[in-house]
């Protein structure tokens, strides 16, 4: 083997490097036991000790921070941890009455009406709808009439036919919709979750958000649904603000020194870098004095403050100051300070406590009542940061308060139209924006005042600077360019913020599910056990039928979940519920590369061969099935990823990583152990008794019996066709909606399985989680299809009868805080979704097999079994979703279907190759084709069951113990890898023949 010094070298710093990203786990596992035996059960006591250490070392070797350390930790997602998800639908029948004026017309209501009715059952878009609905009502009439106004003569004229209308609406829906969902990203990014999904589903006009470890739903509403609000705001400089500044920071040092207490809080880096927007004109400093002090905080900033001592003096003499360093840029040439709206700099853990700083009392007193001072939205980057901590920086402005209300000198609802474009000449990104009569004569007056000093103007939307431009000369007419250090992403995000206050666009939350901590708790666990069991599983059968090399397996399977969760945790990625059976299914599959090459070596031994050279031999032999089949694997988990969505990306990550990880581990890291073991003259034996002619001399008629496998699935497949035509599928609640009920029990101690068993019965799977401490949320999608009051009153009479049989879980009418129906929030987005992805994986890994085997027989028998698989397993979802309780269609069961695409492919490669190595090798071409590749089969035959058997091990643990959150989606792939293994050997392998027989002879 060559190259042993590299690999051993990669191998140690891989493992140095894993070792520390999961040591951050550790510590703030550590931290949380801590803080949870300090509150005794009190979560607000729990929270508090949580956030008085988060600036302070808990990290004892390397001295980070709790906040550090929790921003590096493995990321627990939605189902593991507990938190809300959101779904939020963006109010298109507003945006239309917005756009008319709220035109009065009878007709023009009447069609809105109807499209609302119609946007429930129809898959078209609202826009698409609505004309529609005007049209019937009013054949003749003119759209134009009603949305060409003053505000919008750019877009549209009075003369437009109702196809320009529409097109214009169109646009401006799909504007107001981008809007939403910047607005709602920024307010999420303000919110501190960790780990946030926010997704924009444009086909419904819907956006998801997901928010581990949140669990305040009325605090969650607030922030999504509250109405954007955009203002533009004077700014005072950096030279002006400094002095109020500084009167804080000497109040503060006053009263620290008459308290006589001492300070340890983080010194922040004072801003040697980045600037504001750029300067047009330098104004005269206030004082010398202020410049002085500036200097003498910038030098104190810059000194060694490496001793507890040194910083407890630096936090009494400037109490505000190192939390907040004040803009202290010198223009090079006049030694001036460079005039900025920029007044501060804070790393985002210090920017809360500089917002107690400035909320109190005696602070507010101090600072002038017509300045408000807000943080830029996003962090600058820093090039000069060379700290351990990698914290961004806020700048934080200064806005200056005019108007009797001493309030903003121009508000967003005067915009409008914005746009992000380029500016021909410097061919910069910029934006220009467009305001409407009355905002074009108050900007007038405004930027009159701000252009003779170049002062800039805040752009700000919910307490948030998005760009603070200087203004270098008065605009008149209301037509304005946005100039500044911007990227083509910033001109879009600030053109969207701009038309925030424009076109007003609720978005309502439509389906709202809360996980509590039990559920999380719940979960986890379940996840646990099953990965822990799947793992001895898999070990215990590995040296019980490979003898001492399985323990060799063993040993690469531990270092390669070890690898597989550091990698996961540099990567930042969110580890859920699927992710979990991710990792359970990727220690099944990461013995199959094991299992190829002690086949293989056990062949070598069976020619007489010593064992070092069977080891090099089965090594080398197998290499190729090894790689074709994970490299086919691989293609199906990055489609996945790229196509997928929420828990499938997930799913995909931990998919692809696992057989990266995998490889390595096989490849490498078992053949450095068994040439170790070779050179130390250890015994190494490949079976035990029992299983050493296992398969030895298996002589199956495989390729003569074909046609009665092809009658087999075709009669499967028929039938399970016409049951989806006839009867369909059980769809899950995010496929039709459904109702939802908050019960608050009085039996405190009742749990969510307790309540499934309840209710699964009379009302058919349904969805049952925690809602904060004492509630639990019910869906149930039982008779969604009806409309009606009656079938309100009706459900919800069967739901108090069904639990009311337990005298657990008995309630009455007044047991149900909360009723809401739920729309089908990803139907038919992810049913397209997924329909094109499971084509893509047929056709990008069809022409991967073409160019590895070179022959297009081989390809599309790849293409048949793979599209087989898929078939047979709806078939089966279809054929017996009324006999087998779990058998829903949900984003688990598409995460499903496409994993065994791939390990079907995984498996149909092995077979492939050794029937090429078999047709090339080993045979002349007087030998009968169907009998060298039916010799084939039945040689691969073993790998084939023990790696199906190991697969299956795992799924049957995580079918048992995994719980009800991923129990349909085991249950998927445990049919799956049965249909994936018979496919390869009796689908795949048989049209081949069938295809390419005179090519095979």
């Amino acid at each position: 083997m060559q190259g042993k010094g590299v690999i051993k070298f990669f191998a140690i710093f891989l493992a140095i490097v894993c070792l520390y990203e999961i040591s951050f786990t550790w510590v703030v596992r550590k931290v949380k036991d801590d803080a949870a035996v300090y509150a005794k059960g009190d979560t607000t006591k729990q929270k508090a000790y949580l956030d008085s250490i988060s600036t302070k070392p808990v990290y004892p070797i390397l001295g980070h921070t709790y906040q550090y350390c929790e921003n590096h930790e493995l990321a627990l997602g939605l189902d593991l941890q507990g938190g809300m998800s959101v779904t939020m639908q963006v109010a298109l029948r507003d945006l239309v009455q917005t756009l008319a004026n709220k035109n009065p017309d009878p007709t023009f209501n009447q069609a809105l009406d109807k499209a609302d009715i119609d946007s429930k059952t129809s898959q078209s878009d609202y826009i698409t709808l609505f004309v529609k609905e005007y049209e019937a009502l009013n054949p003749n009439g003119k759209l134009a009439a009603i949305f060409a106004t003053q505000d919008n003569r750019e877009h549209l004229k009075f003369s437009d036919d109702n196809a320009k209308v529409e097109a214009y609406l169109k646009e401006q829906a799909d504007v107001a919709v981008q809007q939403t969902y910047t607005v709602i990203n920024t307010r999420i990014d303000q919110f501190g979750v960790t780990q946030p999904n926010v997704q924009l589903l444009k086909d419904r006009n819907q956006i998801l958000v997901e928010l581990p470890g949140v669990t305040e739903p009325e605090r969650v509403r607030k922030l999504l649904q509250g109405t954007a609000k955009l203002e533009f705001y004077r700014t005072f400089t950096n030279t002006e603000a400094f002095a109020t500044l500084n009167s804080i920071n000497s109040l503060l040092a006053a009263k620290n020194k008459a308290a006589k207490t001492d300070s340890t809080k983080t010194t922040a880096k004072t801003d040697t870098g980045k600037a504001g927007n750029k300067v047009a004109e330098t104004k005269k400093d206030t004082s010398k004095g202020a410049l002085s002090l500036l200097s003498k905080v910038n030098k104190s900033a810059g000194k060694d403050t490496s001793s507890l001592a040194s910083k407890a003096t630096r936090s009494a003499q400037y109490p505000l100051f190192t939390l907040l360093s004040p803009n202290y840029i010198q223009n090079p040439n006049t030694g001036q300070v460079q005039k900025s709206p920029v007044i501060g700099y804070a790393l985002k853990k210090d920017t809360a406590r500089v917002n107690a700083i400035l909320k109190l009392p005696e602070v507010k007193a101090v600072m002038p009542q017509n300045m408000k001072l807000l943080w830029g939205v996003k962090p600058i980057e820093d090039k000069t940061d060379n700290s351990n901590n990698q914290d961004k920086r806020f700048e934080l402005y200064a806005m200056k308060l005019t108007g009797t209300d001493n309030g903003a000198v121009l508000t967003g609802d005067v915009v409008t139209d914005a746009r992000n474009e380029v500016d021909p000449v410097k061919g910069s990104p910029e934006v220009s924006m467009s305001m409407n009569p009355q905002g074009a004569q108050k900007w007038k007056e405004v930027t009159e005042q701000a252009a003779p000093t170049h002062d800039a103007i805040a752009i700000v939307l919910d307490d948030n600077v998005y760009s603070a431009p200087e203004v270098e000369n008065a605009i008149t007419g209301g037509e304005s360019r946005i100039m500044g250090n911007f990227t083509l992403e910033d001109t879009k995000d600030l053109a969207n913020v701009l038309k925030a206050g424009r076109l007003p666009a609720p978005a309502l939350i439509v389906s709202e599910a809360t996980v509590g901590a039990t559920l999380g708790q719940q979960a986890i666990s379940a996840g646990l056990l099953s990965s822990v069991l799947g793992f001895v599983v898999v070990l215990i059968f590995m040296i019980a039928y490979y003898n001492r090399a399985g323990t060799i397996a063993v040993v690469a399977v531990i270092i390669n979940v070890f690898f597989l969760m550091g990698v996961l945790i540099s990567l930042n990625a969110v580890l859920t519920m699927p992710g979990v059976a991710g990792i359970v299914l990727t220690l099944g599959i990461s013995v199959d590369a094991n299992v190829l090459i002690y086949e293989r070596a056990r062949e070598e031994l069976a020619l007489g061969k010593s064992i070092k050279l069977a080891v090099a031999d089965g090594f080398k032999h197998a290499l190729s099935s090894i790689l074709d089949s994970n490299i086919s694997t691989f293609l199906t988990g990055l489609i996945l990823f790229v196509f997928g969505s929420g828990p499938i990306k997930g799913f995909a990550v931990v998919l692809m990583i696992g057989i990266a990880t995998s490889l390595f581990c096989s490849l490498l890291i078992s053949r450095l152990i068994f040439e170790w073991m070779i050179t130390k003259g250890w015994d190494i034996k490949f079976s035990n008794p029992w299983s050493s002619h296992t398969f030895k001399n298996a002589n199956y008629a495989f390729v003569k019996n074909r046609f009665k496998f092809y009658a087999f699935s075709g009669v499967f497949i028929i039938a399970g066709l016409i049951s989806m035509f006839t009867q369909g599928f059980n769809y899950g609640v995010d496929f039709v909606g459904g109702r939802t009920y908050i019960v608050q029990f009085d039996n405190k101690n009742v749990t969510t399985e307790t309540v499934h068993k309840s209710i699964d019965a009379p009302l058919g799977a349904s969805e049952v989680k925690t809602f904060g401490a004492d509630k639990i949320s019910i869906t149930t999608k039982y008779l969604i299809e009806e409309n009606t009051t009656s079938a309100d009153t009706k459900v919800r009479q069967t739901l108090i009868n069904a639990l009311g049989k337990n005298p657990e879980t008995k309630i009455t009418d007044k047991n149900i805080i909360k009723f809401q129906k739920v729309k089908a929030t990803i139907a038919e987005g992810l049913k397209q979704s997924a329909f094109w992805t499971v084509l893509i994986a047929i056709v990008i890994i069809s022409a991967y097999i073409l160019l590895r085997f070179r022959k297009w027989q081989f390809s599309l028998g790849a293409m048949v079994a793979t599209a087989h698989d898929a078939l047979m397993v709806l078939s089966f979802f279809s054929l017996f979703k009324n006999f087998i309780p779990f058998l829903d269609i949900d984003q688990s069961f598409i995460a499903a279907i496409l994993t065994v695409i791939g390990y079907s492919i995984n498996d149909t490669v092995v077979v492939f190759d050794r029937i090429r190595e078999f047709l090339g090798l080993h045979h002349s071409a007087s030998d009968d084709p169907k009998e060298v590749i039916n010799h084939a089969i039945n040689k691969t035959l073993s790998r084939t069951i023990i790696t199906a058997l190991t697969v299956l091990f795992v799924l049957i643990v995580l079918f048992i113990f995994g719980g009800e959150v991923i129990r349909g989606f085991s249950f998927a792939l445990l049919v799956g890898v049965c249909f994936g293994t018979y496919s390869s050997i009796c689908i795949a392998t048989p049209v081949i023949i069938d295809f390419g027989k005179k090519d095979l002879k």
